[in-house]
């Protein structure tokens, strides 16, 4: 039994950190992960399955059923890959080249505009090691990293004593939390928590920036101006601040521009970062490889070597529009994820499911293939959430395939 040092790829923080004791195919004990790591990786004892119709069948069989489907559609939709390594996207896309595929991730409902303003030099960021060896001031708007990245607050942001903070979150860091309800979050910043009401996020920003420029700050909802201003004066102080965007923040935003009015103004008054709390281990390296290929971070239709990009090439308009005949589904359950009105699209054509979970999308999948977990079973590399590129190599050693090795597959057979 041997005990290493792995990375977790159960979330997007992509800890480096994990010791690891395990046989040759099986994971015995994990130390220093959080719950969701320790979950995520013993998932790795499940066993290969190919099905067709619900049905065990043999690999090559599911592969010659995938390759009818795909041959068969004249508009097929890729979707997900933000569980993938960087490698297996970057097949992906190429397959999509191939058979004229909308090709689209979890981003275009959620966190894309913010990695696209990123990726493309609009708002400052930075890496979780200078949050860690500089931040004193961190935001936690409309997140809650306790519960949804449980070693954000411990490993990166506010507990850790960096290089530059070495007295901590007792003496060097302040942490507010801007949110609907009391989090977990909340809790642990105390006195610095901003509870504002649903959709008030732009109402609060402009105060803000009010107070940043010396106004009066107002609301429609009342909060005390005295509050507000002291925030602000907070934010000015700031030698190097951060503030982690969450979903509850982008939700209420209808365009990037308040966040953008914000950050212009933090940064002529002191020196400010952002960051996206984005949630599977490579949602951001879809993004950002499909960016290099296209120009575009999501929503993108390949023709005939021609890119197209546009809302309606997303997965939310591609099904209201009942314009795909055909969907490859990787890693993702936009059964869970996508209202139902919009969802049962997905029930009238041909649905390819691959990942590590069994889903409500693998159960009405044609085909599904329970593939091997990246960063448990076989190696590659991801984005972590504030841009840093991760390699790591496998833990145990599996039957189930990789993502990578069926799509080169399927491109063979095509």
């Amino acid at each position: 039994m041997e005990k290493n040092y792995h990375v977790c790829t159960g979330c997007s923080l992509l800890c480096d950190d994990i010791e690891v004791e395990s046989g040759k195919d099986t994971i015995n004990k994990v130390y220093t992960a959080c719950r969701v790591g320790v979950a995520h990786m013993k998932e790795s004892k499940k066993k290969a399955t190919f099905l067709v119709d619900n049905k065990p069948v043999d690999g090559e069989k599911a592969l010659n059923e995938i390759v009818k489907i795909l041959k068969n559609a004249k508009s097929p939709m890729i979707f997900g890959l933000g569980t993938s390594t960087n490698e297996a996207q970057k097949q992906a896309i190429e397959l999509g080249k191939k058979i004229n595929a909308t090709i689209d991730d979890n981003s275009s409902f959620c966190f894309g505009s913010v990695v696209e303003a990123l990726v493309t030099n609009k708002i400052k960021t930075c890496t979780l090691e200078d949050v860690r060896n500089k931040g004193d001031v961190i935001i936690f708007w409309g997140s809650n990293p306790a519960d949804s990245h449980p070693r954000h607050l411990s490993k990166h942001s506010y507990f850790p004593r960096g290089s530059e903070k070495q007295r901590g979150w007792e003496e060097e860091r302040t942490a507010i939390a801007i949110d609907i309800r009391k989090s977990h979050t909340a809790k642990i910043c105390g006195n610095y928590f901003i509870q504002i009401p649903q959709g008030g996020d732009v109402e609060l920003i402009d105060a803000l920036i009010s107070g940043l420029s010396g106004k009066l700050p107002k609301t429609s909802y009342n909060y005390p101006p005295k509050k507000i201003l002291e925030m602000a004066n907070i934010l000015k102080g700031a030698r190097f601040g951060i503030i982690f965007v969450g979903l509850g923040l982008i939700y209420s935003l209808e365009n990037l521009e308040p966040l953008f009015r914000l950050m212009k103004v933090l940064n002529e008054k002191s020196n400010f970062h952002l960051v996206p709390m984005v949630g599977n281990c490579n949602v951001r390296g879809f993004n950002e490889n499909l960016f290099a290929e296209t120009g575009y971070v999501n929503s993108v239709k390949f023709e005939n070597g021609i890119v197209k990009h546009g809302p309606e090439y997303s997965i939310v308009e591609s099904l209201k529009a009942k314009t795909v005949d055909a969907a490859l589904i990787i890693g993702s359950d936009p059964f869970s994820s996508l209202p139902r009105s919009i969802a049962k699209y997905l029930l009238e054509i041909p649905i390819i499911s691959m990942g590590a979970c069994e889903t409500l999308t693998t159960r009405k999948a044609k085909v599904h293939i329970n593939t091997a977990i990246s960063g448990v079973e076989f190696g590659g590399s991801a984005i972590r959430m504030d841009g840093t590129l991760v390699g790591f190599k496998p833990i145990v050693e599996t039957k189930n395939p990789s993502e990578e090795s069926i799509f080169k597959k399927i491109m063979e057979a095509l």
